[in-house]
């Protein structure tokens, strides 16, 4: 699915959803996500990398799937920022941002009722508080 597919790797995650084109307005805006859609039931999720591969899909269903499962986790520079997003977008917080060993992460729902996380590391945390920090000072 990818160009760069390796044998026995992650490869691919799709995502069932009850409304497609819902689901393709708050993945665009909250995460800047593209799509390529295949026909009215599917949109495969492009790879960031801009190089018209897929990393995954979303799928139209008449119902979400069952609570369970494994956890997708997206990663964030900023993850106070993507939290915004996240609700701007018309997503629910399930669990604020919290502390982990390697950062903070945050669960939430996405407008089909899947639950995803997002999670930043504890540098991405660092430079964060270096950059509000050097901004309040500039400000």
């Amino acid at each position: 699915m990818t160009a760069s597919s390796q044998h026995h790797a992650l490869d691919y995650v799709e995502l069932v959803v009850t409304d497609l084109d819902a689901a393709k307005r708050f993945f665009t805006t909250a995460f800047g996500w593209s799509f390529q859609d295949y026909g009215p039931g599917y949109a495969s999720i492009l790879s960031p990398r801009g190089d018209g591969s897929e990393v995954g899909g979303l799928l139209l269903a008449d119902a979400p799937r069952p609570v369970g499962g494994p956890l997708v986790l997206l990663y964030s520079d900023d993850l106070d920022a993507t939290r915004e997003a996240i609700q701007d977008a018309g997503g629910r917080i399930l669990q604020e941002p919290y502390a982990f060993p390697g950062g903070r992460r945050l669960h939430f729902a996405d407008p089909s009722g899947n639950e995803l996380g997002v999670w930043s590391s504890q540098e991405a945390l660092q430079i964060t508080a270096r950059g509000r920090m050097s901004a309040r000072l500039r400000g």
